[in-house]
């Protein structure tokens, strides 16, 4: 395996790990009426969110098993921007804190080794 696929493995298990405390503070931050801040890290995700699906599927076309089901992910955008639209801050934070975030906490890690 390349250096560069090794390296962005490890950059997508590191950021895979973070994921669930980001959900935790988004919804933290709606319940808090913090809503500005909570709005700046749903963009934060988003932009993490579409750069773990790409690196999936560039993952994928380098013959390593990736296991996370990014199609679940395109859907949680979706909702994600459902909800903001009607302004239903309540129903994102649910979302984030009952679905997403354990979504991505039970998301399986990529192993391998440097060497293959």
């Amino acid at each position: 395996m390349t250096e560069i696929v090794y390296e962005a493995v490890e950059s997508y298990n590191e950021y895979l790990m973070k994921i669930p405390n980001g959900c935790q503070k988004i919804a933290d931050n709606f319940r808090e009426s913090k809503i500005t801040e909570a709005l700046n890290l749903i963009i934060y995700f988003t932009e993490g969110a579409n750069w773990l699906i790409e690196v999936s599927e560039l993952l994928r076309k380098n013959s390593i098993l990736v296991s996370l089901k990014t199609e679940k992910i395109h859907e949680y955008l979706k909702e994600i921007n459902q909800g903001l639209e009607i302004q239903d801050y309540i129903l994102v934070a649910d979302m984030f804190e009952y679905e997403i975030g354990p979504f991505f906490e039970a998301s399986t890690l990529i192993k391998v080794q440097q060497n293959q």
